[in-house]
């Protein structure tokens, strides 16, 4: 039978109201306690305000509300379902007629439309905010002085020296095996921002606490060209250092993902995390879709098997079920042991099977 538009709009209403509302109630919780964290963290360093901490909870927020978007989807469409059943709304809508699958469709359809705003929308902004977090962490708790960006041009890393000079160093590429920077320009300031030198280098290697540039050529203000066979630079950096300090896929757009992935590519990083973070966004409507149909299997025969504890519970061990699942194969998937469209995919195609698979056995079989 034909399912009533003025029905689905009310179920699918309900549902984006409660929607709404959980996810309000987590992210005061979080912010609580991310308030209270950085609160900890900070409680050693001098330079931070109560304000500034404030502020950086409210920026990291994004970053976990979007984590968080899977599971408030299921127990959104838990409780939407369980109040339509106990309230004999659904039974009624049964007894003429409509199927579970019918008036499943306005939810699907909502959650399906908040994964595509979430991933269109709030991640870009997200990103936007997490970046700034990123920076203000750096700054102000973990004391870095050193970044790193990769552009379209190369690789540039600016690095702090003896006596508050600073070097700016650019290369066209990187050997990943060897960690070898090539087509190397360094440029020198001292803690006033005064420019002191520029030296060019085909390479420049990273050894135990320095760049070694070979084949330099020394280029000082007022001064004739000064070649060396071996030009060093002290460094607190090392490998590891310098590629945790890449623009975490977090705070990067999803419209500039694949243009960013490309460009770590060529400069010669691997770029599987943010690969395997994209193909999850996309991945993401469906999975919002697969918690819908978990969410309907747990509470569309409550008033039939009782219990509310059970619905709850069950809710929350597909929660953890899922989360670990997914963990696990994305982490399969960043070592790349296998495809990172597979490790992305794979847990949305098994979740949605799975809610099918259930939905099925409790409505059809």
């Amino acid at each position: 039978m034909y399912s009533s538009p003025t029905l689905s709009r009310y179920i699918g209403r309900q549902f984006v109201l409660w929607f709404g509302l959980l996810l309000l109630m987590l992210l005061g919780i979080i912010v609580l306690l991310d308030v209270v964290e950085l609160l900890r963290r900070a409680a050693s360093k001098p330079n931070i305000s109560f304000g500034m901490v404030v502020e950086m909870a409210l920026l990291k927020l994004p970053e976990i509300g979007q984590q968080i978007f899977p599971f408030v989807i299921l127990f959104a469409a838990m409780f939407t379902f369980w109040r339509l059943t106990r309230s004999h709304e659904l039974v009624v809508a049964r007894a003429v007629g409509i199927s579970a699958w019918q008036f499943l469709m306005p939810v699907l359809l909502a959650a399906a439309l908040i994964g595509v705003f979430k991933v269109t929308v709030i991640n870009p902004l997200g990103a936007v905010f997490v970046a700034r977090y990123e920076q203000m962490e750096n700054r102000y708790l973990k004391m870095r002085s050193s970044t790193l960006d990769v552009s379209n041009t190369g690789l540039w890393l600016r690095q702090g020296g003896e006596d508050g000079r600073q070097f700016f160093i650019h290369a066209d590429a990187v050997q990943p095996q060897t960690f070898e920077l090539t087509k190397v320009v360094v440029f020198e300031f001292d803690a006033a921002m005064e420019y002191l030198a520029r030296i060019d280098a085909p390479r420049a290697s990273l050894l135990s606490g320095q760049w070694e540039l070979r084949d330099a050529v020394i280029n000082r203000p007022r001064d004739d060209p000064e070649r060396a066979a071996s030009y060093v630079i002290s460094t607190e950096l090392d490998r590891a250092t310098i590629e945790e300090s890449f623009a975490a896929p977090e705070t990067i757009s999803f419209w500039a993902l694949p243009r960013f992935i490309a460009t770590l590519e060529s400069t010669g990083f691997p770029a599987a995390r943010h690969r395997l973070h994209y193909q999850s966004l996309l991945a993401q409507p469906l999975l919002f879709c697969s918690m819908v149909l978990f969410a309907a299997a747990f509470s569309l025969r409550l008033p039939r098997r009782g219990g509310t504890m059970l619905m709850v519970a069950g809710g929350v061990v597909t929660g953890f079920v899922l989360f670990v699942m997914s963990d696990v194969i994305k982490t399969f998937g960043m070592s790349e042991t296998i495809p990172v469209p597979m490790a992305a995919w794979m847990p949305t195609g098994i979740s949605l099977l799975l809610g099918i698979a259930a939905l099925l056995h409790l409505e059809d079989g």
